[in-house]
C-alpha cells in the first residue's frame, strides 16, 4: 500500500461524509415534495456508499483520518452559512446550490471508482467490490438527480419572485 492511495482514499471518504451530509440536509429541507422524495432516496444510496468505501479501506488496511473527515461535517455545517437571496429561510437558489452540488459529487464519484477500480488496480486485489457496479450506481444517482437540478435552476433563475 503507498501512502498516495492512503492519502487519497482518506481525501475521499472525507468528500464523501460531506456529500453524505449535503444529501441529508437537502432532503430534510424538501420532505414533502417530489424534491424530497428523489433525495430521500440518493442520500440513501450515497450514505451506503460511504459504508462501503469504509470497508474497502478497512479491507485495505488503511486507517481513517477522523480530523479529516470531522473537516468535512464541519465544511459541510459552514456552507449553511452561505447567502441565498433571503434574510432568513430556504430560497430557490439554496435548492439549486444542493443540487448542483450533490451532482457534482455523484459525477466525482463515478469517476472515483473508476479509479480505484483501474488505475489503482483494486479490481484485482478486492476481486469482490463491484467497481463497475458501484460507478454505474453513481451514474444512476446522477440521473435522478439531474431533472430535479434543472428544474430548480429554472426555479431559481428565471421565475420572478
Amino acid at each position: 500500500m503507498t501512502s498516495f492511495l492512503g492519502i487519497y482514499l482518506n481525501d475521499q471518504l472525507a468528500l464523501g461524509v460531506l456529500w453524505r451530509e449535503l444529501a441529508r440536509r437537502a432532503q430534510r429541507n424538501n420532505r414533502g415534495t417530489d424534491f424530497g422524495d428523489a433525495l430521500a432516496h440518493v442520500s440513501e444510496g450515497i450514505a451506503e456508499d460511504v459504508d462501503t468505501f469504509r470497508t474497502i479501506m478497512r479491507r485495505l488496511g488503511v486507517p481513517v483520518n477522523p480530523v479529516k473527515v470531522a473537516f468535512a461535517i464541519g465544511a459541510e455545517r459552514i456552507s449553511r452559512l452561505k447567502l441565498n437571496g433571503r434574510l432568513t429561510g430556504y430560497s430557490p437558489l439554496s435548492r439549486f446550490v444542493e443540487l448542483e452540488i450533490l451532482v457534482m459529487g455523484v459525477q466525482g464519484k463515478k469517476q472515483l471508482w473508476d479509479t480505484l477500480g483501474d488505475l489503482a488496480d483494486l479490481g484485482s486485489r478486492l476481486p469482490d467490490a463491484d467497481f463497475r457496479q458501484l460507478a454505474d450506481r453513481a451514474e444512476r444517482q446522477r440521473a435522478e438527480l439531474e431533472p430535479y437540478r434543472m428544474r430548480a435552476g429554472t426555479s431559481a433563475f428565471r421565475d420572478r419572485r
